[in-house]
């Protein structure tokens, strides 16, 4: 019995000390858009959070785990400025996402966070050399089980998942004969139909009908983005997004 007692009282403490990482973690991403104009992101909120959460991983692994792969998604694509550090960051991202797919298996957020860093690594590593690697097909494979999972995971994130990588994967005749943009299309309008509609779903579904001939459409699926305010939680990704429409309605005149 005194043993037990010795165990819980030396384990309790350091379990509420994890917990404790994991909320300042959280309340730092949550801070990470404060007070930003634009895409003047202040480094110190989210490199601090990434500190949180690589403490906390030890008692909160997976739920630690996710916020971090959120964290260095972040980090790569608003902080850091040269496609070198960006591929270090997703690196890092993706890398845990590895582990924690292998672990949690029937984690959607594990898997949905392992694309996000896993696609952002390819873009920048380049989607033709990425595509040759098999990236593409790892990304529809995992898309497709988190809709297997939780269909409704991040406003239907395993339907846009597929859909981005059908939109945005090459054809390479032998090689990567199964993009298809009306799938793209297919999968996109049902991310949009999932819960809220995101900026991101908008941007890439508009790209897609716009590919397929249906311009007007696109563009009135952006200029409807555009009159809808920037959200106060995801500040800074929404209005990369708005950036986007705004250049491709120029391009589309």
């Amino acid at each position: 019995m005194k043993k037990v007692f010795i165990y819980v009282h030396l384990f309790f403490p350091l379990l509420i000390a994890g917990e404790g990482f994991f909320e300042k973690g959280v309340a730092l991403y949550d801070a990470r858009s404060k007070g930003v104009i634009g895409y003047n992101v202040k480094p110190l909120p989210i490199e601090n959070a990434i500190k949180q959460f690589k403490k906390a991983s030890t008692d909160f692994e997976l739920d630690a785990g996710v916020y971090l792969m959120k964290s260095y998604y972040f980090k790569g694509k608003f902080l850091v400025k040269t496609d070198e550090e960006k591929k270090k960051v997703f690196s890092k991202g993706k890398k845990l996402g590895e582990r924690l797919v292998d672990l949690y298996p029937n984690s959607a957020a594990a898997r949905y966070w392992f694309l996000v860093n896993l696609g952002s690594w390819a873009e920048v590593y380049g989607t033709m050399a990425a595509a040759k690697e098999g990236i593409a097909g790892l990304m529809r494979d995992h898309s497709k089980k988190i809709i297997e999972i939780d269909p409704n995971y991040s406003n239907g994130g395993g339907y846009f998942m597929l859909g981005a990588v059908h939109f945005k994967s090459p054809y390479i005749p032998f090689i990567l004969s199964w993009p298809s943009n009306d799938l793209a299309i297919k999968n996109l309008k049902k991310a949009y139909s999932i819960g809220d509609s995101t900026p991101s779903q908008i941007v890439y579904l508009a790209q897609a009908l716009f590919k397929d001939g249906e311009k007007d459409k696109a563009k009135y699926h952006l200029r409807e983005l555009l009159k809808k305010p920037l959200s106060r939680n995801e500040k800074v990704e929404d209005f990369d997004q708005h950036e986007i429409a705004k250049r491709l309605l120029k391009e589309w005149k």
